[in-house]
């Protein structure tokens, strides 16, 4: 049975650093997860590089400008086009490594994009990674808060190609659109919140940081509503990942 693979996990944040060895190395199965991490929503990503040099075939790195930006660590804003014309540099000369765009997206969250003048921004910012994506063939992993339907319909759109959604909030109609096209959707495991509400708390610490060897909790839910081996959900999730990103098959003991 092949390891299990973070899809999305952030071993660049703030809650990691500066001892990101141990999140990173701590797995659940033999293999270990497959860490691949989107960048931190902020222009300067300068931590994913040097982390991923750390851990080499471990820690995957994926590059994007996020729809919300941190100013401060109190502050934070809807993203703009002069933000993602400074982040561009830097995606591209770091672009042989990477083995996505992302993490890029739409977040229409009232709080942060309250005006129309703000979400249309958000859509360019998008429309002009998802070209970036095109250009340089590599999937895209796409945040879509508050935002399924408009997400997925710029998707489709701008002819989007290998495309995985996380945590996604919309309404299965939505979804289903989603998975028409061809796009993938990432199960975190927080999804225990939603099935089993405080009965499952107290199995799992949820008040301490999130880390890839949560992905197993994800795997296990997955198991139980379908009613199938975990070690099925391990092995098709895997192959999924490695047909949204190709890449993986370089660094995965198959």
């Amino acid at each position: 049975v092949p390891g299990l693979v973070d899809c999305h996990c952030h071993l660049a944040a703030p809650c990691f650093l500066p001892v990101s060895a141990a999140p990173a190395r701590r797995g659940p199965a033999a293999h270990g997860p497959a860490a691949h991490g989107p960048s931190q929503p902020a222009p300067a990503a300068s931590p994913r590089p040097s982390l991923v040099c750390r851990f080499p075939g471990f820690v995957l790195p994926c590059l994007g400008l996020h729809p919300i930006q941190d100013v401060s660590p109190e502050e934070r804003r809807s993203v703009t086009l002069q933000d993602l014309h400074a982040a561009l540099p830097l995606i591209e000369r770091y672009e042989d490594r990477l083995v996505a765009i992302g993490e890029v997206g739409l977040d229409f969250a009232p709080r942060y994009a309250s005006t129309d003048e703000q979400k249309e921004e958000q859509r360019q910012v998008l429309i002009q990674q998802i070209q970036l994506a095109k250009r340089l063939d590599l999937p895209l992993n796409v945040h879509s808060y508050s935002a399924g339907r408009p997400t997925i319909r710029l998707l489709q759109e701008q002819g989007a190609g290998n495309v995985l959604l996380h945590a996604f909030d919309g309404k299965p109609s939505v979804a289903m659109e989603g998975v028409k096209s061809g796009y993938f959707f990432s199960i975190p495991p927080s999804v225990i919140r939603n099935e089993q509400g405080s009965v499952i708390f107290s199995f799992y610490a949820l008040q301490e940081r999130n880390e890839p060897k949560n992905i197993y909790i994800a795997a296990e839910c997955i198991a139980r509503i379908k009613g199938i081996p975990v070690e099925e959900v391990i092995e098709v999730t895997t192959q999924n990942a490695l047909r949204v990103f190709p890449k993986l098959r370089n660094f995965l003991r198959l």
